[in-house]
């Protein structure tokens, strides 16, 4: 099944970004009956989640740069064929990139980028695997 991964303009990850990553496994694994995954990913711990056994999302702590006390959210990931290029075009349309085209090992490269209300979006194209 193609979850958006490899089509331009889907939704294809979501993210619950809390500092209570405990509370929020138990919460969704219990109302939503997702099976959860915790796994060591290279930017730390992380929990996928899995609905049929397709992974549909992840678990994240809320980043050390963000305070202790925001409230948690979720973050939506879109797939884009260009990441650098989809940064490039929001700030050329006067918009504003949070986070810069960053690289995520094995996973593909991302930016954040917030609407002009503060909703943030990633845009990601993801790496394709080794065969």
């Amino acid at each position: 099944m193609d979850r958006g991964f490899e089509t331009p303009d889907d939704f294809s990850w979501n993210e619950p970004v809390t500092a209570n990553v405990c509370a929020a496994e138990a919460f969704y694994s219990a109302v939503r009956r997702w099976t959860l995954k915790k796994e060591n990913s290279a930017s730390g711990p992380h929990t996928t989640i899995e609905a049929g056994g397709e992974p549909i999302g992840g678990i994240m702590r809320l980043p050390e740069t963000i305070p202790a006390a925001a409230p948690p959210r979720w973050t939506p990931h879109v797939t884009v064929k260009d990441v650098d290029a989809a940064g490039r075009r929001t700030q050329e349309d006067g918009g504003t990139v949070l986070v810069p085209p960053t690289d995520i090992p094995s996973i593909g490269r991302f930016c954040s980028l917030p609407d002009p209300q503060g909703a943030v979006l990633n845009a990601i194209p993801y790496a394709r695997p080794s065969s």
